[in-house]
């Protein structure tokens, strides 16, 4: 089979544009009701998408021009899997605020209910308030963070290891349930964590839940290199997806790695008509909405920089950035995404708040099926992406537009599934299914 796309649905209340609880059409009243996130992700499966999935901030941000986050992701994708049965369920979790045994039991459980379908996105969270919440004064350093972040993963993928495959034997006769032997301490003491295991429970259905990473700052696209097996990122052009995509599958391979067993998904969030002009009116309609004092809220949260005392429809100064334009050397990732903008297009400050207010510096399309088609292919083909986080401006309508119009023409080219192949997520992504690291080895006869 040819090289096939990967498409998520990236679930956030009434969708990514920050007003779309606003829009007459939305479903703000529902977003506390589980049943309402269950029909989303059926919506998806229905589709063949690959996989559902779900950020986390475990904060309030402190503003009223939004809906809060009312679900833990984890807890909500246990309700969704009993909902669906074939596609993936992946949860934000950070390795700052979560200790690894918690987590690992968490996810393990995910992977067990749902048959294999778990994903975790690993994030280190930079929040201030988030660090609050958890007894901490502050964030330590993207440095530390990271540090931290590579001994956590070590640790819970050895507590999912720990059980062999072939360690439950289960036999009635004897009344041997679990072959001790197979079962292994990790006796992990290290400069952050120091946990003894073994795990509580054998090793989930796809061994491990599949790793995935969102940040792409310096320290994050070496940690995500080394530990991911698909990353989402955010880009607005094709060059600069180009650059990263390159430098993830080489610094991948330099881990010894194979570079395509590390999947790269953008974020793209479509506005569709039937029309260019209908699609240009939906994405102008929804920025009419937008309460400036929210959008400069999140820009100063994620880009660290504030436009507040600049006037509205006065241009943005690119020297506010510092040079953090450069996609391959930057360590705050989407500082960089909104540098370029404001180093390519020379916005107001109402319109760079408009360019954002849709995917937070995600690719934000407008066009006909066809063009976000097209838009889709030309990325896939031309070594920028090896699929796509779906980010729909409203949910349900506009992931409805995406499924019922896109997604047919990229089946028609060939480049997306008709049906399920498999049923756990690594199956769907086209990995395989890791061999625990303390699985004992094979005596030399046998191998022979």
């Amino acid at each position: 089979m040819s090289r096939q796309l990967r498409l998520n649905a990236f679930l956030h209340d009434t969708g990514h544009h920050e007003a779309s609880w606003r829009h007459p059409d939305s479903s703000v009243e529902r977003i506390g009701d589980v049943t309402w996130w269950q029909g989303l992700a059926r919506k998806a499966e229905e589709a063949k998408l690959d996989a559902v999935f779900l950020a986390d901030g475990p904060a309030w941000w402190g503003t009223g021009h939004r809906p809060a986050n009312q679900f833990e992701p984890i807890t909500l994708l246990t309700a969704l899997a009993a909902a669906t049965e074939r596609i993936g369920l992946i949860a934000t979790a950070s390795t700052t605020f979560y200790e690894p045994y918690n987590l690992a039991r968490l996810f393990a459980s995910l992977d067990q209910i749902s048959g294999g379908r778990a994903g975790w996105n690993i994030v280190t969270t930079f929040s201030e308030e988030a660090a609050h919440n958890f007894g901490l004064d502050g964030v330590p350093s993207n440095e530390e963070r990271y540090e931290r972040a590579q001994e956590f993963v070590d640790v819970v993928d050895k507590l999912w290891d720990s059980w062999e495959d072939d360690a439950v034997l289960a036999d009635r006769e004897s009344g041997v349930h679990t072959l001790e032997g197979k079962v292994h301490r990790i006796d992990h003491r290290g400069t952050y964590l120091n946990v003894r295991g073994p795990f509580s429970a054998p090793r989930p259905p796809q061994g491990r839940p599949v790793h995935i990473q969102a940040g792409s700052s310096n320290h994050g696209r070496a940690f995500a290199a080394r530990n991911a097996e698909a990353i989402f990122t955010a880009h607005q052009t094709l060059g600069d997806a180009q650059a990263f995509y390159a430098d993830i599958k080489a610094q991948a391979l330099s881990f010894g790695r194979n570079p395509r067993e590390v999947l790269v998904l953008p974020g793209i969030s479509p506005f569709i008509g039937d029309t260019p002009a209908e699609a240009e009116e939906k994405f102008r309609y929804f920025n009419e909405l937008t309460v400036p004092e929210y959008g400069l809220k999140q820009l100063e949260g994620f880009a660290g920089v504030s436009l507040r005392h600049l006037d509205l429809d006065e241009p943005v100064p690119a020297e506010l950035f510092g040079g953090a334009g450069n996609v391959l050397d930057n360590e705050r990732s989407r500082k960089q995404v909104v540098a370029n903008i404001v180093e390519r297009e020379n916005p107001t400050v109402r319109q760079l708040l408009h360019r954002l207010a849709g995917g937070r510096g995600h690719n934000v399309v407008h066009g006909t099926p066809v063009q976000v088609a097209d838009t889709i292919q030309e990325w896939f083909e031309q070594g920028a992406a090896d699929g796509f986080n779906v980010m729909p401006p409203l949910y349900p309508q506009l992931l409805d537009d995406f499924t019922s119009k896109v997604v047919p023409i990229l089946q028609d080219r060939g480049l997306f599934r008709t049906e399920y192949d498999g049923t756990t997520l690594r199956e769907h992504y086209g990995l395989p299914r890791p061999e625990s690291q303390y699985a004992t080895p094979l005596p030399a006869a046998a191998n022979a």
